[in-house]
C-alpha cells in the first residue's frame, strides 16, 4: 500500500503539472478559467500517456522517459511559477469551499485516498493480465513498440494506449517489482468527483448527472477487489463515466463556452484509443462542431483538429507497427503491405472470436448465427443484477425514442439545453445498442448499460420535476422526494457493502507493497537462441516468464535480436 500511495502522489504532481502546461498554452489562446482539479488531472493523464507512447516509437518506456517527464514538468514550474502558484491558491480555496465545512471534504478525500490506494495494493488480478496485459506491459518496458509484435501472440496486437501509461508508471526500472497503480488512481479521482451527490441529497435537488454519478458509484464498488489489475476495461469504463459525467455538469451549469465541450471531446478521441468499441463517444462532437463552424472560428477548429490527430496518431502507428494493421483485427481497412503484418486469415479469426466470446460462445463456427438465434441466450446467461440493468437500459432506449419524438413534435417551445442533453442521451443510447448487437460482453460495455438508464431517465426526471416544476405542484415535490430518498439509500447500501466486503476479506498484507502479477508454470522453447514460454496448462503466464506466448509461436525473426520484430511464418 505504502507503494502505491508514493507512485500515486508521483502520479499526483506529473499529471497536474503536465495538464496545468497544457490547458495553459489552450486558454491562453481561448480565454476560460479552469474551475476543477481534476480537469488539470485528466488532461496532464492524456498528456503524459501520449508522450509514452510517442517515446515507446523510439526507446523502452522506462528511467529515460521519466527523468524526461519530470524535466518538462520542472520546466513548467520554473517558467510559470507565479500564474501557477495563484492557480494553485484558487483550486485550493475551491476545494475548501465545497462540503461541509472547510476540513471536512479534505478529510473525505483523503479517507478516499487511503481507501482507494488500500484496495489498488491487493484484490483479484483479471484473468486476461495474466494472458496479455502484463507481458504487453513488459514489452513496453524492455523494448518499446517492436515490429509484428502480434506474431507472436495476436493478443499483444490489441494496443491499448493504457498499457504505455501502466509502463511508465510501473517503476520497474528501480529494480524492483512492475506496480500498477494507474486503474486504481483513476478509481480515485472518479470517487472524488461523485462526492458532489452529498450536497445534492442535502439541498434536495438532483440533476441528470448525479444520477450517472450514482451508477459510477455502483461500478466503483464492483472494482473495488480488481482494480490492482492494469485491465484496459477499467481505464475505458472510468474515463466514459468522467466524460458524460462532467459534460451533464457543464449543461447543468447552462455553460456557454465552446472550450469546455470540446476538450472533453478530445478526452473522447483518447477513449478510443484505450478501447476502440468506445468510439461512439465521438457522436458529442456535434455539439462543439456546431457552434465553431457556425460561426466560422477557425483558428479553434484547427486547434481542436490539431489536439484530435495528435492524440490519436500515436495509437495508430503503434498499431502499424505491431500488427501491419491499421486497426487490428478489423481487416476492412487495409493500407500498407509489410513484411511483419498479421496474416489476414489469422486478423479476421481473431475479428471473429472475440465478437462470438461476448455473445457467450467459445466456438467461432457459432459467428454467422442471427441476433435472435444468440441474444436469447446470452441474456438468460447474465446473473440477475446484469439481467435487471439491461432490461432497464433497454426500457430507457424506446423511452428516449417516444420523447425524442416528443420533442420533435415541440420543437419551437424546447429550449437549447433539451436538445444538448438530448445528444448526450442519443449517444450513451447508440453506444449500449452497437455494444449489444456486437459484442456484447458486460465488462466491455457495462458502462453504456449503467448510463443509458441513468442519463435517460435522469436526464427525463430532472428536466419534468426540476425544470418545469411549479409552486404548488405536490405531485412533483412527491416524485422529487422519493426519489432523492431511494438514491439516499441505494448509495448507503453500496457504500456499506463495500465496508463488509473489506471487512470480511481483510489480510494483514501488502501494506508495504503492492500485489504482484499472478505467474503460472511454463515450458521453454527456443527460436533462433532466444528462450520462449509457454504455459504448461491453459493459457496464462504472466509477467515474469518473458517474452511468451500461449503456444510454440510459429514466426521467424525480422533481424538479430527479438528487438528487431517478428514476422508470421507460412
Amino acid at each position: 500500500m505504502l507503494s502505491v500511495i508514493l507512485i500515486w502522489c508521483y502520479m499526483l504532481m506529473t499529471t497536474f503539472f503536465v495538464g496545468y502546461g497544457i490547458l495553459r498554452i489552450i486558454t491562453h489562446r481561448i480565454p476560460y478559467q479552469i474551475r476543477h482539479m481534476d480537469s488539470y488531472l485528466f488532461c496532464g493523464l492524456v498528456g503524459v500517456t501520449v508522450y509514452a507512447q510517442f517515446f515507446s516509437l523510439v526507446c523502452k518506456v522506462g528511467l529515460l522517459a521519466n527523468l524526461i517527464l519530470c524535466t518538462v514538468c520542472f520546466v513548467i514550474v520554473w517558467f510559470d511559477r507565479k500564474a501557477l502558484g495563484s492557480k494553485l491558491k484558487v483550486l485550493w480555496s475551491d476545494i475548501k469551499r465545497k462540503g461541509s465545512g472547510k476540513r471536512g471534504r479534505m478529510l473525505v478525500i483523503l479517507f478516499l485516498f487511503l481507501l482507494f490506494a488500500y484496495g489498488t495494493s491487493r484484490g483479484i488480478i483479471h484473468y486476461d493480465t495474466g494472458l496479455y496485459h502484463a507481458q504487453s506491459i513488459r514489452w513496453l518496458e524492455e523494448y518499446g513498440v517492436v515490429k509484428g509484435l502480434g506474431n507472436l501472440h495476436c493478443r499483444l496486437a490489441y494496443n491499448s494506449s493504457s498499457f504505455a501509461l501502466s509502463a511508465l508508471y510501473s517503476m520497474s526500472f528501480l529494480g524492483g517489482q512492475s506496480y500498477h497503480c494507474c486503474a486504481g488512481f483513476l478509481a480515485f479521482i472518479l470517487a472524488v468527483i461523485c462526492l458532489r451527490i452529498i450536497d445534492s441529497i442535502r439541498n434536495g435537488r438532483l440533476c441528470t448527472g448525479d444520477f450517472a454519478r450514482v451508477m459510477c458509484i455502483y461500478y466503483l464498488v464492483i472494482i473495488f477487489d480488481e482494480m490492482v489489475s492494469p485491465a484496459s476495461d477499467y481505464f475505458m469504463v472510468l474515463t466514459a463515466f468522467y466524460i458524460v459525467i462532467r459534460w451533464l455538469d457543464l449543461l447543468e451549469q447552462q455553460e456557454k463556452t465552446v472550450l469546455p465541450y470540446a476538450l472533453l471531446c478530445v478526452l473522447g478521441v483518447f477513449l478510443m484509443t484505450v478501447k476502440l468499441s468506445a468510439a461512439l463517444i465521438l457522436i458529442l462532437v456535434i455539439h462543439p462542431a456546431y457552434y465553431i463552424l457556425k460561426e466560422k472560428r477557425w483558428r479553434e477548429i484547427i486547434l481542436y483538429l490539431f489536439l484530435g490527430v495528435i492524440t490519436a496518431l500515436p495509437y495508430f502507428i503503434r498499431n502499424v507497427i505491431i500488427s501491419g494493421w491499421l486497426v487490428y483485427p478489423f481487416t476492412q481497412i487495409d493500407l500498407f503491405e509489410v513484411p511483419w503484418k498479421i496474416p489476414k486469415g489469422l486478423a479476421d479469426y481473431d475479428a471473429r472470436e472475440i465478437q462470438v466470446w461476448g455473445r457467450g460462445y467459445t466456438d467461432v463456427t457459432q459467428f454467422d448465427r442471427s441476433v435472435f438465434e444468440w441474444l436469447p441466450d446470452w441474456f438468460r446467461a447474465l446473473a440477475g443484477s446484469d439481467k435487471l440493468l439491461v432490461l432497464v437500459a433497454g426500457c430507457s432506449v424506446a423511452i428516449l425514442i417516444v420523447y425524442g419524438l416528443v420533442l420533435l413534435w415541440k420543437r419551437t417551445t424546447v429550449p437549447a439545453r433539451q436538445w444538448q442533453l438530448l445528444l448526450v442521451q442519443m449517444t450513451v443510447a447508440g453506444s449500449f445498442l452497437f455494444w449489444l448487437g456486437t459484442s456484447p460482453l458486460i465488462r466491455y460495455g457495462c458502462v453504456y448499460v449503467y448510463l443509458t438508464s441513468a442519463v435517460v431517465l435522469g436526464g427525463i426526471y430532472d428536466v419534468v420535476i426540476n425544470h418545469n416544476c411549479r409552486a404548488g405542484n405536490k405531485w412533483r415535490y412527491v416524485v422529487s422526494r422519493l426519489c432523492i430518498a431511494s438514491v439516499a439509500l441505494l448509495v448507503a447500501y453500496k457504500l456499506l457493502a463495500l465496508g463488509g466486503e473489506i471487512i470480511r476479506s481483510y489480510s494483514n498484507d501488502y501494506w508495504l507493497t503492492q500485489k504482484y502479477y499472478e505467474n503460472y508454470e511454463v515450458i521453454p522453447y527456443e527460436l533462433e537462441g532466444v528462450t520462449f514460454y509457454y504455459p504448461a496448462r491453459g493459457d496464462q503466464v504472466g509477467y515474469e516468464s518473458f517474452p511468451s506466448s500461449p503456444a510454440v509461436a510459429q514466426i521467424g525473426f525480422l533481424g538479430e535480436d527479438i528487438a528487431d520484430g517478428f514476422y508470421s511464418l507460412p
